[in-house]
């Protein structure tokens, strides 16, 4: 499960180029993940939710200029550094990214915490032994180069 939140001031594209925008960063996320982004299932859990912001301002001053927001929200440890760095990269080209994990154990959905291997048991077909794998090896990774940082 994936999550965008997406903001763009009304008017700020043409109706066809925000909706290609908006397909392209959805795509980015799933493939930077590690899965395809043309297959059904990576797609219907992948969420975005655009916003109109009422006004963008810079400098406490209204923006010269359209600004836009990807928040992309993951569960923890699904997106090591490398992938992180791909997202950003990729999508800054044109728009902030502030990539936001979700704790381990703090996702939910349908009224249920979802741990990281459920949900890429999903995603990989409902292979639960290799979800259980890449999610340990995900958490494992991703800890250990927290632990690295300062």
């Amino acid at each position: 499960m994936r999550m965008l939140d997406v903001c763009i001031p009304n008017g700020a594209l043409q109706p066809d180029a925000e909706a290609a925008l908006l397909s392209r960063i959805t795509e980015i996320l799933i493939r930077n993940e590690g899965f395809d982004p043309a297959d059904p299932v990576s797609r219907s859990v992948s969420w975005l939710w655009l916003h109109r912001p009422a006004g963008v301002y810079a400098g406490g001053e209204p923006a010269d200029a359209p600004r836009y927001k990807v928040v992309p929200s993951v569960p923890e440890d699904h997106l090591e550094e490398q992938k992180r760095a791909g997202v950003i990269a990729e999508v800054t080209e044109a728009i902030w990214v502030f990539p936001t994990e979700i704790p381990e154990g703090h996702w939910g959905g349908r009224g249920r915490i979802r741990p990281l291997a459920t949900i890429l048991a999903r995603l990989t077909g409902n292979d639960t032994l290799r979800a259980r794998t890449l999610a340990r090896e995900r958490i494992t990774a991703a800890r250990a180069e927290h632990a690295r940082l300062p």
